[in-house]
């Protein structure tokens, strides 16, 4: 799977729909968390994202220091519940940790994980700080990657 890097201003409007589509499917219809998902952080974020048969089905968000938490972070990791078996999930994460490095010249990264992935997370070297807390009704972990 190839994966793509984008600003905001860079996407086209059939990547953004497909996008926001995959993040919906997901996020609000699988998961059944009814929530603002265009939260105007999409312009601040750059864009990653892979297809597979000219589909979107990995997508993650990242963001420069400062722009959601102190460190860099990831967001709005996403693989379409048909493709989780292939391991894309673990190959968004490796090209969001490099693109972070390449982009932002910064390795310490901060998410707000779901909790359920905590170890999913940790193959990837982050680490939980601090307790569990809600997110949008859901179970959620700040880890930290230094």
């Amino acid at each position: 799977m190839k994966f793509f890097i984008k600003s905001f201003s860079e996407l086209n409007t059939t990547e953004l729909y497909n996008i926001l589509q995959l993040r919906s499917e997901v996020f609000v219809v699988e998961q059944d968390c009814v929530y603002q998902d265009v939260d105007y952080k999409d312009q601040k974020s750059l864009h990653i994202f892979g297809y597979k048969n000219d589909k979107i089905v990995a997508y993650t968000r990242i963001f420069k220091p400062g722009d959601y938490f102190k460190n860099s972070s990831i967001g709005r990791v996403v693989v379409a519940a048909s493709e989780r078996k292939y391991g894309y999930g673990h190959k968004i994460m490796i090209a969001s940790i490099k693109a972070i490095k390449t982009h932002f010249n910064v390795d310490e990264i901060t998410i707000s994980a779901q909790k359920y992935l905590k170890k999913f997370y940790e193959t990837h070297q982050f680490k939980q700080v601090g307790e569990e807390y809600l997110e949008d009704g859901i179970p959620h972990i700040r880890m930290d990657k230094k």
